[in-house]
């Protein structure tokens, strides 16, 4: 059985900053080393290695390099942000099905270089799918997000007041993170709201940073996590998901443009549960566009339709809120690694260490991007 059968034992983060000095290869091999020793577990004991799609260092390199024994299990989950709980999710699966013992999943990004962006190598003809956006001017990610965010003004009323508090929410959390990027640099309302558009009707805060860094888990079955020296932290549910009719960050032609691959990844995440939306305590939700985070909140039915907006603005986001999220600032305002850093802040915060801890915090969601095919995963320790 699936179902608390694996557990996240090690965690390890590199320094983050704009710009880093090492490359790619080396943040991971430090993240990795971090992690296992976190875990209190060799590197010979390696023998499970995922990573994203995205990532551009081969895993024998870091194999090699950390110091791994004969590994029996290699896979990589796709779509960028997408991506972080698939490559949980499918280490977590083979571990417990006795494939391997000890995994290791990372991920390491210099993207505070401008050509390390996706959308920076745009080809001059387009021939795939982004042929029926990119000739109209939606060139990046947030161009894409903007359109369905117009779309979900207009059906629902979402004003820009409202969305803000997406933004405010994470900066507050940020404050208290020596480590975040944004740590010490207040955001107010009127801030947001007189801050320079990227993609109408996002604005500059609405958008994750671009940052370097790199980060890493270790993950065992539940038993052998006894031998650990912190508390276990176990999987308790993973699903990934895709629409039907969806294209990557361009849903405009669906049915119901609104419906994103959250929500079958949702019905079959909690399908499988016996924790639900009610008895979540703190949830680290894909921010790398503010909007993001309320069509999430909806899909995964921590409100209604709609009514995100509304969720935000009452506060329901912070500490002391019914779903306080992204507790150590997120993508928008402690560091872009394609949401790993959601993974090491939902450890932190279940073993009672977080920063701004959220108290009595036994449960946690942790979702991939909402607008690509994506996962997701209850934790609880």
């Amino acid at each position: 059985m699936f179902k608390d059968a694996t557990a996240i034992v090690g965690i390890g983060e590199t320094e983050f900053a704009r710009n880093l000095p090492e490359s790619e290869f080396q943040l991971g091999c430090r993240a990795i080393k971090a992690a296992l020793d976190d875990a209190g577990i060799a590197p010979s004991e390696v023998d499970a290695l995922t990573c994203y799609t995205y990532e551009e260092t081969p895993e024998f390199e870091f194999a090699r390099a950390v110091g791994m024994g004969d590994v029996h299990f290699l896979s990589q989950s796709p779509h960028g942000g997408g991506a972080g709980c698939g490559a949980v999710g499918q280490l977590a699966l083979a571990i417990a099905a006795g494939v391997a013992n000890v995994g290791v999943i990372w991920r390491s990004r210099k993207r505070g270089d401008p050509s390390k962006r996706l959308w920076a190598g745009v080809n001059p003809v387009v021939t795939d799918h982004w042929k029926w956006s990119r000739p109209q001017g939606i060139v990046r990610p947030v161009d894409e997000v903007a359109v369905l965010t117009r779309r979900y003004m207009h059906e629902y009323g979402l004003t820009r007041e409202q969305l803000a508090h997406v933004a405010l929410s994470m900066r507050e959390f940020a404050h208290a993170n020596p480590r975040a990027l944004m740590h010490g640099r207040e955001l107010t309302m009127q801030q947001y709201l007189g801050a320079r558009m990227i993609s109408d009707p996002l604005c500059l805060f609405d958008n994750c940073l671009e940052s370097d860094g790199a980060i890493a888990l270790v993950l065992t079955r539940a038993e052998r996590a006894a031998d650990c020296p912190h508390a276990p932290i176990l999987i308790h549910a993973f699903s990934q998901g895709m629409a039907a009719q969806h294209q990557l960050m361009t849903d405009f032609h669906g049915l119901d443009p609104l419906r994103s691959s959250s929500w079958p990844c949702a019905s079959n995440l909690w399908r499988q549960s016996d924790i639900g939306p009610s008895e979540i305590d703190v949830a680290q939700i894909y921010d790398a566009f503010a909007p993001l985070v309320l069509f999430t909140l909806e899909a995964y039915g921590f409100c209604g339709r709609g009514e995100a907006g509304n969720f935000a603005a009452d506060g329901h986001l912070r500490a002391g809120g019914r779903l306080p999220i992204n507790t150590s600032g997120g993508s928008l305002s402690e560091v872009y690694l394609h949401g790993m850093n959601l993974f090491t802040e939902a450890v932190k915060q279940l073993r009672g260490d977080a920063l701004s801890q959220i108290a009595d915090c036994e449960t946690c969601l942790v979702t991939s991007c909402d607008s690509t095919p994506n996962g997701a995963l209850v934790l609880r320790r």
